[in-house]
């Protein structure tokens, strides 16, 4: 099995402006739209990529977490642990939830679609004009 540790602060942070960026240029493309074109497409082109990176590091770390509860055999093992009721139904509700989440596929999506316009951008913008 890999190594179970996580990313250092410094990747976990970096990772975190990526997305918060990507998020705030995605949102001011309205300000740029009918103006400055330069500024418009640097805010697109800056979401895009952002987005890409962000939710392939998300899709990653979910992965992860799945792999782990799958091959350790974490949502059996809770059910033997000297717990009280509800601290054994809290953790299997969190392992389960976390192996039956739709949000793997969401990140997919966003990744996907995210590649895919920016190929296309990069396609009108550079090579089609």
């Amino acid at each position: 099995m890999e190594n179970l540790k996580t990313h250092s602060k410094a990747i976990r942070e970096m990772y975190f402006i990526v997305g918060v960026v990507a998020t705030i240029a995605y949102r001011i493309i309205i300000i740029f739209s009918g103006s400055s074109e330069f500024w418009l497409n640097l805010c697109w082109y800056t979401g895009t990529i952002g987005f890409v990176i962000y939710f392939a590091h998300r899709f990653q770390i979910s992965e992860n977490r799945a792999k782990v509860i799958k091959e350790k055999q974490l949502e059996e093992k809770v059910k033997q642990i000297e717990l009280s009721p509800e601290d054994k139904e809290a953790m299997a509700y969190v392992f389960k939830s976390l192996n039956v989440s739709t949000e793997r596929w969401i990140y997919i999506i966003i990744f996907v679609s995210s590649a895919l316009a920016l190929i296309a951008g990069i396609y009108l913008d550079f090579i089609a004009k």
